[in-house]
């Protein structure tokens, strides 16, 4: 006769675990059996079987006592990158947004009270910026996160209640932000979609004392989350080449094209 299954046996139970050991791994760097039962509050045993059932798997990678993410996650996470809608439409423009200014782009999306970034473009400066693709930052404390909390519906949740900053924002369709890292780094971050549908948001990063906190930047960030907001609605985008402008110290900043987005 056959046992009954139990509460830890069930398999939303099983799953709920199987994420509950994964989401521990959330961070840079391997973690030890210990951490992970640290982390997770499961039992040392449970988590010790878990943990070697992923690596056969090959979703967990174990090098002595240390575990990390494993292949198959990589691949599977690619695939979903390059299945995902909004990233297909947008990659290609965000290129273009890099080439035509030289700076670090980010796209993101609203995920609970976190934006989490989906992709991210840039050259030598992209490596000293701390986001990464997959990564998460308080929705309140960035310029992308701002530019998507001022588009979005309010609710019950006062992550959503517009402050005289979002306000701004929301009149404007345009975030500001200067961060205090690599020396000073300016933001300008806008919604992608119309107030109550707003899908996304992209921001471009620069050194403050290359970025214009006006319309000469804000533009054509503008014109490329116009151009994607299009893309995604089924509609061509059209392209007008013009000079580049020229921002000194910039090593990405040579003679070349920029896109102007119809």
């Amino acid at each position: 006769m056959t046992a009954p299954a139990t509460a830890d046996s069930t398999p939303t139970a099983i799953l709920e675990r199987i994420s509950l050991v994964l989401d521990a791994f959330d961070g840079p760097g391997r973690l030890t059996l210990a951490q992970v039962v640290r982390r997770t509050g499961l039992p040392r045993s449970s988590a010790h079987r878990m943990l070697e059932r992923l690596v056969e798997m090959r979703w967990l990678r174990r090098e002595g006592r240390d575990y990390e993410l494993g292949t198959r996650l990589m691949e599977l996470g690619s695939i979903a990158v390059h299945q995902n809608r909004l990233h297909s439409a947008a990659a290609p423009i965000l290129h273009d947004l890099h080439r035509a200014t030289g700076y670090v782009v980010h796209l993101g999306v609203l995920d609970g009270p976190d934006v989490l970034y989906l992709d991210k473009v840039g050259g030598r400066l992209a490596t000293e910026l701390p986001t990464r693709v997959g990564s998460r930052y308080p929705a309140r404390n960035s310029a992308i996160g701002k530019a998507l909390l001022a588009y979005t519906p309010p609710s019950t949740d006062d992550l959503t209640e517009l402050t005289p900053e979002l306000r701004k924002v929301r009149e404007t369709g345009v975030a500001y932000e200067v961060a205090r890292i690599s020396g000073g780094i300016g933001i300008i971050a806008v919604p992608i979609g119309p107030v109550g549908d707003v899908v996304a948001a992209l921001s471009i990063c620069g050194p403050t004392s290359h970025v214009k906190f006006d319309h000469r930047h804000a533009a054509p960030v503008r014109m490329a989350a116009n151009a994607i907001h299009r893309s995604l609605s089924g509609r061509p985008r059209a392209a007008q080449v013009v000079p580049r402008a020229h921002h000194p110290g910039l090593s990405a900043a040579t003679a070349q094209p920029r896109l102007q987005y119809a």
